[in-house]
């Protein structure tokens, strides 16, 4: 059977920016390259703590939650001692364990169950848009951000509801610009709606439950449209199978119309620069990561917080509010259209797809993301290949280790930027969504 090529578009944005070429010279000279793994060199000042890439700080960090039990209340990377940091609550065995295992464990007040109680107790009286909240495992406290548009007596019902959890328990911050989604991104996809056009980014290519090939990206960029193209007046190429947005996720699984598609699991990362996707994985606080869109090209930045709840205002109701959970906070910044977009790792891992934030990729901002491994589970896709290439990843060189669920793999976000890349675009009613990701056909799309 012959296989449709997709069409190969330039990167009309290709790193966009001083910031993103310091993304780009951090991230492709080591595309494919791992941290030094050596367990001895760190284990100096926390005693048996041992020197980690973030990978297999990632895969300790699952090990011990389950050792751990209620004692355990989150675990974040040190980037600067490369060292996993784990907080429990109270001692005994289990923690003594957690030592020996290589982990510096941090004794804190707050279980993960209390901060939890937080959270809801935030959803049940803050969910007021423009609003986000995020646990933060280096404060042990879920710090809460309010945008610009928080005034008045919203900011006084929030600032009322954050005092009453405690100031050991949460805290409050401004934040600059507005949250809402970024339609516009990665390898850029269109879709033609009434009222005007919305462009998205392409995630990752992924495998459908049922064989076929399909991509994922933001679930808001689903909910908006049917049908998309893979150029601003193209024909539609693609289909939405399913969409989540809002509620616990922001994702959507778009099928190719034509089976014989082939969706190489790669991101394209500008300047003729590939990044091989092999593995999904999860988003460990503290390390770093990279965003492609099609509207900012490639940045990078840290993850901040998980589980992260945002309150966008509704994009059909203007009383209304769009909350979506179970996010990862970053200070990647992003802009309109690099909504969908991928996430990754600089070995490889995919780790979310762009949802939505604050700021500009001039003045800075925060971004969440939609986690690649919820994705997945939720819509029984698979990275690339569905198996062919499953275990490839699963091992080291992934920053996120930890997370081979989804087995090595493929193909995923097939390339490069669009033509109508930087073309700006199109604003999903009033909402931007970071649709950036690799999107087919890009530098090396097969």
């Amino acid at each position: 059977m012959s296989h449709k090529r997709m069409p190969k578009r330039k990167a009309a944005i290709a790193v966009g920016g001083v910031a993103a070429l310091g993304a780009a010279a951090l991230l492709l000279p080591n595309a494919m390259a791992s941290q030094d793994n050596s367990q001895d060199q760190g284990a100096a000042a926390a005693g048996n703590a041992r020197t980690l890439k973030t990978t297999d700080a990632t895969t300790l960090a699952a090990r011990l939650k389950q050792s751990l039990g209620g004692q355990f209340a989150g675990a974040y990377y040190d980037s600067a001692k490369r060292q996993l940091v784990v907080n429990a609550v109270g001692d005994g065995a289990a923690v003594a364990r957690a030592k020996s295992a290589g982990a510096v464990v941090r004794q804190v007040e707050n279980s993960t169950a209390d901060l939890q109680s937080a959270a809801k107790t935030l959803r049940t009286k803050a969910a007021i848009p423009g609003t986000a909240w995020a646990v933060d495992p280096r404060t042990n406290k879920v710090i809460v951000s309010a945008d610009s548009t928080v005034t008045g007596a919203k900011w006084d019902r929030l600032e009322s509801t954050v005092d009453g959890l405690g100031s050991g328990t949460a805290t409050l911050k401004k934040t600059g610009g507005t949250f809402k989604t970024f339609v516009s991104g990665g390898d850029a996809i269109f879709s033609q709606v009434q009222g005007g056009g919305v462009r998205c980014s392409l995630g990752f290519n992924v495998t459908a439950a049922d064989g076929s090939p399909a991509f994922l990206t933001a679930g808001h960029c689903g909910v908006a449209a049917k049908e998309w193209s893979d150029s601003q007046t193209g024909q539609p190429i693609a289909t939405v199978d399913q969409a989540t947005f809002p509620g616990e996720g922001d994702f959507s699984l778009v099928k190719y119309d034509d089976p014989a598609t082939e969706a190489p699991s790669e991101v394209n990362a500008g300047n003729g620069q590939v990044v091989a996707i092999t593995q999904a994985a999860e988003a460990t606080v503290g390390s770093t990561v990279f965003r492609m869109g099609s509207t900012t090209g490639l940045h990078d930045g840290q993850v901040t917080g998980l589980d992260a709840t945002v309150n966008f205002q509704s994009e059909t109701d203007p009383n209304g509010v769009d909350t979506v959970t179970g996010l990862i906070q970053t200070d990647v910044c992003a802009e309109p259209g690099d909504s969908g977009g991928s996430l990754f790792t600089q070995e490889g891992a995919a780790i979310g797809l762009t949802s939505g934030g604050s700021g500009d990729c001039t003045s800075g901002g925060e971004t969440f993301f939609q986690p690649v491994t919820a994705a997945l589970a939720a819509t029984g896709a698979t990275l690339g290949d569905g198996g062919a290439g499953a275990g490839a990843g699963a091992g080291a060189g992934d920053d996120q280790a930890g997370a081979g669920d989804e087995a090595g793999a493929g193909d995923q976000a097939g390339a490069g930027a669009d033509d109508q890349a930087g073309a700006g675009a199109a604003q999903e009613q009033g909402t931007k969504h970071h649709h950036r990701n690799r999107q087919q056909g890009g530098t090396s799309a097969n």
